[in-house]
């Protein structure tokens, strides 16, 4: 009976251990524990908590229960590609909200529910090509807001929620990889409303579009604007015509099938907005350079300035230039010249125009800090100007001094501060204090002033 309590004591202690056991067919090194190609049909019971990294690729491995992952609250990177996983259960990352990387490409999933990815907040880049996505249910992807970049491309997709793709859910989504699927036909309103940095990293080649007008007329003006999604692809963006896949043409290379279309004349886009501070002391040079998200080298340049209102090349003057570029020098800065400065870059020809935003801040030049070395120099003046002062001007309370005579020459011990004439003494100059020194063992001659 005593040793029911030492049996549960030691259970604990070996449960409790085996959690950072590393299995013996995975390999643990620092923070990454990898168990890639080693035939697992169901996760190991016995990972370690402690890795950022888990390689869990080109196994066997096809389904994924509730909070499989929940010991590892420091999970950041997960790999499971070249697996056979179809389906995910609900709160599958539950306790893994640190994930920013999760790998399910090469896969047998079928589609994307809801439920998939809940709780993925920090979840930067989602790759889930090459499995059998046929369908991406709506929501499935809002939860994810600092998602970056989405890879869906060799699936089987024939529609996609672009009206779920909005600038306030995924603010920093800059890649949406749709490429190589089976859509027709886009909801191209939808397309048009998704936001710029979505739309120039949107990939839709290879897919078995028909060729219309509103297709040719969103790629047009792709093209136009240099997306590289559209100039990287050139020759895999291609058209069924009326809809006959044996029909397909590439629409860059030959567009005569579209010499009807009105293309409409490209609207002036803004870009993103770049943002930078600099800050200056009153009288310094400075420089605002005009960097935009523009890659052409034919742009004209305008700054609005606080304190100086439109600035142009061609209303430059001496305290102020720009550059062919777009930079503007201030010659010596003020400080009235703080405050945010706007530059805009336009591109004519392309219709597009991008914006930089420079918060200056001048500030008054900084106090010389007080030398010590000056300080000692000082109180040296001054002390010797107190002691000549007092030297020089203190009056003597006697009408005059005599000098007693003395039996040896008293060298300049006679008077510690001041010499004076010993053969005539005169009244008038007798006037100051003065120490006298006697030999050892000779008796002092007592002297008294004479009265005038």
């Amino acid at each position: 009976m005593t040793s029911g309590p030492f049996q549960v004591l030691l259970l604990f202690c070996i449960l409790h251990c085996s959690k950072q056991i590393c299995p013996s067919i995975c390999l643990c090194i620092s923070d990454t524990v990898s168990c890639s190609s080693v035939g697992l049909t169901k996760l190991p019971r016995s990972l370690p908590s402690f890795p950022t990294n888990l390689d869990l690729s080109h196994n066997h491995l096809s389904w994924l229960g509730p909070s499989t992952f929940t010991m590892m609250p420091r999970l950041e990177k997960l790999w499971m590609a070249h697996n056979e996983i179809r389906t995910l259960s609900h709160n599958v990352f539950s306790n893994v909200s640190g994930l920013r990387l999760l790998d399910l490409s090469s896969n047998k999933l079928h589609m994307v529910e809801q439920h998939y990815f809940h709780g993925l907040w920090r979840l930067e880049e989602l790759r889930l090509f090459n499995n059998k996505i046929a369908q991406v249910e709506v929501g499935s992807l809002s939860g994810l807001s600092s998602l970056k970049k989405i890879y869906l491309s060799f699936n089987q997709i024939t529609h996609f929620p672009f009206f779920s793709i909005q600038d306030h859910i995924h603010p920093f989504l800059a890649m949406l990889d749709l490429s190589s699927n089976r859509m027709s036909s886009l909801p191209w309103e939808d397309v048009k409303a998704l936001p710029r940095l979505v739309q120039r990293g949107l990939y839709i080649h290879n897919n078995s579009l028909i060729c219309d007008c509103s297709m040719y007329a969103m790629f047009w003006q792709w093209n136009l604007r240099d997306y590289n999604s559209v100039k990287d692809f050139t020759d895999e963006h291609t058209c069924n015509v009326y809809g006959d896949p044996r029909r397909s043409i590439r629409f860059f290379r030959n567009n005569q099938f579209f010499q009807n279309c009105t293309v409409e004349k490209p609207v002036m886009q803004p870009m993103a907005v770049l943002l930078s501070d600099v800050v200056v002391f009153e009288g310094d040079r400075v420089r605002l350079d005009c960097q935009s998200s523009l890659s052409t080298t034919d742009l004209s340049f305008s700054w609005l300035s606080p304190s100086r209102g439109l600035i142009t090349q061609t209303s430059t003057n001496d305290t102020l230039s720009m550059f062919s570029n777009g930079t503007l020098e201030i010659q010596a800065t003020m400080v009235n010249d703080s405050g945010m400065y706007l530059c805009t870059a336009v591109d004519v020809k392309k219709g597009l125009n991008a914006t930089r935003k420079v918060n200056v801040t001048v500030l008054l030049p900084a106090a010389e800090p007080f030398n010590t070395g000056y300080t000692t120099l000082l109180g040296c003046i001054v002390t010797l100007v107190l002691i000549l002062t007092y030297l020089f001007l203190t009056p003597c309370r006697c009408s005059y001094c005599k000098q007693p005579p003395a039996p040896y020459n008293q060298g300049p011990l006679l008077c510690v501060f001041w010499p004076f004439t010993r053969e005539h003494p005169n009244p008038e100059t007798l006037k100051h204090v003065a120490f006298m020194e006697y030999p050892v063992g000779e008796e002092r001659t007592e002297w008294m002033p004479q009265s005038l």
